[in-house]
């Protein structure tokens, strides 16, 4: 029962408090105010977050006591000129009498040390004010005490910022900020810019780094909003374009000294030569001194805007680390003015507050009162001046930057005075306004500044995308001096977006050739890419096309095949026409073979007229001189028939070639059988009782050689009727040559007809056989078993050579065996004769023909 009683001890003091609230019905704030480092009053006030300091001392929270406030330190000399370029567009636009008139703008200034906690306190401070509010004079809902919020620089405070103030509608108008998770309207209504989207540098970064050929790079990117967004989007252009990181790694300028070391260390063993680094300023600054310390030189360094044409980080580049660095920066832009009232300071030290009393001592490095006792540092005098002075606040390579905070300014300006109905005079109707018309309104203006830039917002909330192109070329006599080499505009077609003159760039360590930085080397034409296994797309091994295949451009992924009349050349990176080949006069193989055909047939007249003029001798009638002439005639054809297979073949020589060969030879073949015949049937005739001749007569041997030649006529005629041969491409016998040939149509045909000259040769070669023990003075037929053994012998081999021979070869095996067995009867029938008729002519009586009668 004890535990309930100590519960209620507890709550009676939180109810007593509670209710003593309820009756002084006060709005307060938690915690400690607040207060403004500059205040300047209007009848509209505008807000302005500032990074004056960019770091803080940590403090051990205890938990026990409540924490002291943020001690701020470093001051950003950079965040002092945005405040200038803020107070001098104020002071502009309340000196003209075009934009709002009669109205005054005041601003209220806060310092958020570069810390995201101290941001959100102070944004909620400029939408609230700092003052206890009482329910009877003034609701707790009250309006917003600015209609705008100029700030920040950076992307983390901004999207902390925007969105605890994205419900009141309130715009915050950012002149840095470039992280493309800006321009989600869901999450970030109220959020305006006037430097373009991360989203756009991200990609333009990744088309330069492919633009000079970089596909093996490394990267650093700042661990905050800003960089990790930027470098993801840069990362998926770059993997798109094919180009690959060897690392990726993230920094900040808090981070110990180990972690900065592993970064040195990952970059020294790294083979990449280019860096990519989406790094603030302020980070860039710690990192550069780490990469001088470690003299980390000879790598190309490409930059984001945030570095690139700062002017702070070139004068601290002792060790030229970043000589030849080249990346892109807002537009260069002028403000006439502008640069003469940044310089002015002397307002901001009147103002006695601690932080420009700490900006004008460490500007003119002096004391306005000693600290103590025997400093030796000298005392301001309140009458300095920037004569002379060089650092990082007389230096204007920002002004594309303090440009942007001008039209910011004067963006709200035009949306104030669309609002207010200017002309010559503003309807003075000041506390109506309302921040979320004043968004809207904003969100649709499109104005030109006195510069003549136009300044819109698109539907992100963001204007148009156009970088210059910066090359960090050092210079003997100082700092690296910032050359614009190209231009980058998204607003233009894809293939014309990037302009680059290359050969204005300036490279790392002085060097005029573009440096190299890949995996793998280009593969040339004629290979094709194959990915090494377990490493990024990026390194990969060359590989000769196959055969058959080319690629004609360079880093190909695969080969294309050749068309079928096509082949690749000797490097594989085109395809040039088959050469087409067939048995042609004019190489020498078929050069022989028709000089050794017209040879054949001029042998066969010189025998020809040899036997006309001894025609009338009994050797040649004895012979059967009609059936001698008729072979030789068929030998001539036969010589000649051997022409038809040269050349290209064409439709009419495919079927003259294959009928002329089988027809002649048949012709041939019946001669020499009808010889045969006589000589076997004469010998029989002369035994007692045998009558036989009168079937083998002149009449019957003409009858016989047309039977049989008119049989392999028919033959051929139902062939070419049917299936005739016809010139075709044989590809498959040799891959780079095109076979020009005849292809037989109906094989059945072919071998028909090559079939019937084989029968009658074994019929003739049986009939010669068995007549070759006749007398010798009577007979022929030993000549003409010999020579049908060798025509026999000549064709069996011709059909396994036919068929094994390639290409032209085979036509070559053919023409062969026509000539060689042609030349065997001519040799073997008619020369034995010749030599009797010639040389031996005591031999040529009929009384040698006949012989010595039968023996008793």
């Amino acid at each position: 029962m004890k535990q309930p009683e100590q519960g209620w001890v507890f709550l009676l003091p939180l109810l007593s408090a509670y209710f003593s609230h309820a009756e002084q019905q006060l709005c307060t704030h938690r915690g400690d105010p607040e207060f403004p480092q500059l205040v300047k009053d209007g009848d509209i006030m505008l807000g302005g977050v500032f990074s004056f300091h960019v770091s803080w001392n940590k403090e051990e929270t205890t938990y026990e006591e409540k924490p002291l406030c943020l001690q701020c330190t470093s001051l950003n000399f950079r965040e002092f000129q945005m405040l200038q370029a803020m107070l001098f567009t104020i002071e502009e636009i309340n000196n003209s009498s075009d934009l709002l008139p009669g109205i005054y703008l005041g601003c209220k200034i806060y310092d958020t040390c570069g810390s995201i906690a101290r941001s959100i306190k102070v944004s909620l401070e400029l939408v609230n004010g700092n003052e206890n509010v009482s329910a009877t004079s003034e609701a707790c809902a009250r309006p917003a005490q600015v209609q705008a919020i100029m700030g920040e620089a950076s992307s983390s405070p901004s999207m902390a910022i925007a969105t605890v103030i994205g419900p009141f509608s309130v715009p915050l108008i950012s002149q840095f900020a470039t992280c493309a998770c800006l321009s989600d309207k869901s999450k970030y209504p109220s959020f305006l810019r006037t430097i373009p989207s991360d989203y756009y540098q991200s990609r333009a970064l990744a088309q330069l780094v492919k633009h000079f050929g970089w596909t093996w790079i490394g990267a650093i990117r700042t661990n905050d909003d800003y960089g990790n967004n930027g470098m993801a989007t840069f990362t998926e252009t770059a993997e798109q374009l094919g180009v690959c990181l060897e690392y990726s790694l993230t920094f900040f300028r808090t981070d110990p000294w180990d972690k900065i070391q592993k970064i040195i260390e990952t970059i020294r063993s790294s083979t990449s030569k280019v860096i990519v680094a989406f790094i603030s300023q302020a980070d860039m600054d710690v990192l550069l001194q780490e990469l001088s310390r470690s003299n980390l030189t000879g790598y190309q360094w490409v930059g984001s805007e945030a570095w690139i044409f700062d002017f702070q980080s070139a004068s601290r580049d002792n060790k030229r680390i970043l000589d030849g660095a080249i990346g892109l920066s807002i537009p260069k832009a002028h403000v006439s003015g502008l640069k003469e009232f940044i310089l002015d300071v002397k307002p901001l030290y009147l103002t006695s507050n601690d932080l420009f009393v700490e900006f004008w001592e460490e500007l003119f490095s002096c004391k306005v009162k000693q600290s103590e006792p025997g400093e030796t540092q000298r005392l301001c005098t309140g009458h300095e001046n920037l004569t002379g002075v060089e650092n990082s606040f007389t230096d204007m390579s920002l002004m594309p930057i303090f440009s942007n905070m001008y039209k910011g300014v004067y963006a709200v300006a035009h949306a104030l005075h669309d609002i207010l109905g200017c002309n010559k005079t503003c309807n003075n109707k000041v506390p109506l306004l309302d921040p979320l018309t004043i968004l809207q309104h904003m969100k649709g203006i499109h104005f030109k500044t006195k510069e003549g830039e136009e300044v819109y917002f698109n539907e992100n909330g963001d204007p148009a995308a156009k970088y210059d192109i910066i090359n960090w070329q050092p210079r003997e006599d100082g700092p690296v001096s910032f050359e614009t080499v190209g231009r980058y505009d998204a607003s233009l077609p894809a293939d014309e977006q990037m302009n680059v003159q290359q050969k204005s760039v300036v490279w790392a360590q002085k060097s005029e050739q573009v440096p190299v930085s890949v995996c793998s080397e280009t593969c040339p034409p004629g290979t094709r890419k194959v990915l090494q296994k377990g490493k990024p797309v990026c390194c990969y091994d060359c590989i000769k096309c196959a055969e058959g295949e080319i690629s004609n451009s360079t880093d190909s992924v695969s080969c294309i095949r050749c068309p079928i009349d096509f082949w690749p050349n000797e490097k594989r990176d085109a395809c040039i026409q088959k050469e087409a080949e067939f048995l042609s006069h004019q190489e020498i193989m078929g050069a022989l073979l028709t000089a050794a055909s017209l040879f054949g047939t001029c042998m066969t007249a010189v025998i020809a007229l040899v036997f006309v003029k001894h025609r009338k001798t009994p050797l040649v009638r004895a012979n059967n001189s009609e059936l001698s002439f008729l072979l030789l005639f068929s030998l001539t054809l036969c010589f000649l028939c051997s022409l038809t297979f040269m050349g290209e073949p064409s439709d009419w020589s495919c079927m003259l070639r294959h009928t002329a060969f089988g027809i002649t030879f048949v012709l041939c073949i019946s001669c020499v059988l009808g010889k045969t015949m006589v000589v076997l049937m004469a010998f029989n005739a002369t035994r007692p009782g045998r009558n036989v001749m009168k079937w083998f007569g002149a009449t019957q041997q003409r009858l016989g050689v047309l039977g049989f030649t008119l049989m392999q006529v028919i033959i051929c005629i139902v062939w070419l009727a049917t299936s005739p041969p016809f010139p075709s491409k044989n590809f498959k016998e040799f891959k780079d040559k095109i076979i020009l040939e005849c292809s037989l149509g109906s094989a059945v045909g072919f071998w028909a007809v090559l079939g019937y000259i084989g029968l009658l040769a074994t019929l003739c070669f049986i009939c010669a056989f068995l007549a070759r023990k006749l007398p010798d003075n009577f007979n022929e037929a030993k000549f003409i078993t010999f020579s049908m053994l060798i025509f026999c012998t000549v064709w069996i081999t011709f059909i396994p050579a036919y068929v094994s021979s390639p290409g032209k070869f085979s036509v070559a095996v053919e023409i062969f065996a026509i000539l060689a067995s042609t030349f065997g009867l001519l040799i073997c029938i008619f020369i034995p004769k010749c030599y009797i008729m010639l040389i031996k002519p005591e031999k040529n009586t009929k009384k040698n023909m006949m012989g010595p009668g039968p023996s008793k």
